[in-house]
């Protein structure tokens, strides 16, 4: 059973439209929503209330966060500039980020909904919990907006949970993109490991300066504590699989966490127009199974899932569901809708063997 929290304010955080990231064209008829749109959220929440996994999820109200729950990650003069920035009428952080003067509430609701998930694990009364919310939250450093984030729900997570008692954290993360915020608010502390498994892409600016590097381990009390999986674009879930058997467990098997948190994003897939990873619905289904088997080993099954990043605005709701069919352990629930090539990255060797074959009689082939 999965506890879900939803609170439907995250869904007023409107960031516009355009071409994708980029402003409007007075050269196009139609543009695109921003990437990180309400609909990919709501079609998220619909599949789980509507599909096969909905006799096996709990819902339960959010909440909106205080701003003295925020200042336990993120800085008192940040979390005010945020605030007087929506009632100024919004701001623009960067090209792709930024806020209207409707979304103070909705970053209330999305850092609240994810904390009150949290505690439902610390305090004993779930043992696994899911937070649909948005917008997304791991690029957020403790006084730098980026990425389309602005609080960092795992990491207010996770220091709930050390204020809670516990004494080691683990977070997750496979969303598609390095999960710069999170590794910035634990660099230089041990009691909580960061793990992020995402495409590499390097840092993207001053708001951003982190690479992604698996040589960024972390400092003083947190070397070696921070760990990132940098994998080449479209390595498929044989990709994830081998950081994840190879390095990223045998650490966890070491760390001996409380608590696991999973930044659950599905931009990995191959579908979505953020990432360049070719995760499908089976490859999501693992991800899911390896962290719960993870979490069921190491910390008594305690794990609590929040809502990154998915921008394929239908695929990303079947890929969420995969990724919970993974973590309940229930086997394939729903058929993949476009996903109809098998996630093998292994099968270029292969192809290039058979294609050498067939044209070496024609051609000197070195």
């Amino acid at each position: 059973m999965i506890d879900v929290f939803w609170h439907p304010a995250v869904l007023d955080h409107d960031t516009g439209r355009g071409i994708f990231e980029g402003g409007p064209s007075d050269l196009l008829d139609v543009p695109e929503l921003h990437p990180e749109n309400a609909e990919w959220v709501r079609n998220m929440v619909s599949v789980l209330q509507r599909g096969p996994l909905a006799d096996r999820l709990r819902w339960h109200d959010g909440r909106l966060a205080g701003e003295d729950e925020l200042a336990a990650v993120h800085d008192p003069a940040y979390i005010a500039m945020l605030r007087e920035a929506c009632e100024q009428g919004g701001r623009v952080f960067a090209p792709s980020t930024l806020v209207t003067g409707e979304s103070w509430r909705p970053l209330l609701a999305a850092a609240g909904t994810a904390m009150a998930a949290g505690d439902a694990v610390i305090s004993g009364s779930s043992r696994i919990v899911y937070a649909p919310v948005r917008p997304p939250g791991h690029h957020a450093a403790p006084a730098t907006a980026d990425g389309y984030c602005f609080f960092n729900h795992v990491a207010l997570v996770a220091e709930r949970a050390l204020a809670a008692g516990c004494e080691r954290v683990a977070i997750i993360d496979w969303d598609v993109h390095h999960g710069n915020g999170t590794q910035a608010c634990f660099y230089d502390r041990a009691d909580v490991l960061t793990v992020s498994l995402h495409m590499r892409h390097g840092s993207w600016g001053p708001s951003h300066p982190q690479t992604g590097s698996p040589a960024e381990v972390g400092v003083g009390r947190g070397a070696g504590h921070n760990v990132n999986a940098e994998l080449g674009l479209g390595g498929g879930i044989r990709a994830y699989e081998a950081a994840f058997t190879q390095v990223i467990r045998p650490i966890l098997d070491q760390y001996r966490p409380d608590l696991i948190v999973g930044a659950c994003g599905q931009d990995a897939s191959g579908f979505d127009p953020n990432g360049r990873q070719n995760l499908l619905m089976a490859g999501f289904r693992r991800v899911g199974r390896m962290v719960a088997e993870a979490a069921g080993d190491l910390c008594d099954g305690k794990l609590v899932l929040v809502q990154e990043g998915g921008y394929a605005r239908t695929y990303a709701a079947y890929c969420l569901h995969a990724t919970l069919e993974g973590v309940l352990g229930t086997g394939p629930l729903l058929a993949d809708p476009i996903g109809y090539l098998p996630d093998d990255a292994a099968r270029g060797d292969g192809d290039i063997a058979a294609l050498r074959t067939y044209l070496s009689p024609f051609w000197r082939l070195p």
